[in-house]
């Protein structure tokens, strides 16, 4: 999976967790540019994230994410990281 379909997905994540099927986000979006985007919603972002691409975040892992493009790389690299695994 390419960079730009995983922010495709991460885009249609957001709609459905802010309830906003125009919602859109770039790599630099963060919880400045969603009025919602409170604590609570990134939980629930980060959640759907993990069941959407079957990966898990620590808390290391997320702790600093400044917006959805780092949040898009976080993706990219545990997907390589599990990928990495089954070999």
């Amino acid at each position: 999976m390419n960079r730009e379909k995983i922010f495709l997905t991460v885009n249609e994540i957001f709609r459905e967790i802010f309830d906003d099927p125009e919602l859109s986000v770039t790599d630099k979006t963060d919880a400045n540019d969603i009025e919602d985007w409170d604590s609570l919603e990134q939980i629930n972002l980060l959640v759907a994230m993990e069941k959407e691409f079957l990966i898990k975040f620590s808390v290391d892992d997320v702790e600093n994410l400044q917006n959805v493009g780092e949040t898009v790389d976080l993706i990219i690299r545990k997907i390589e990281e599990k990928g990495d695994e089954q070999l």
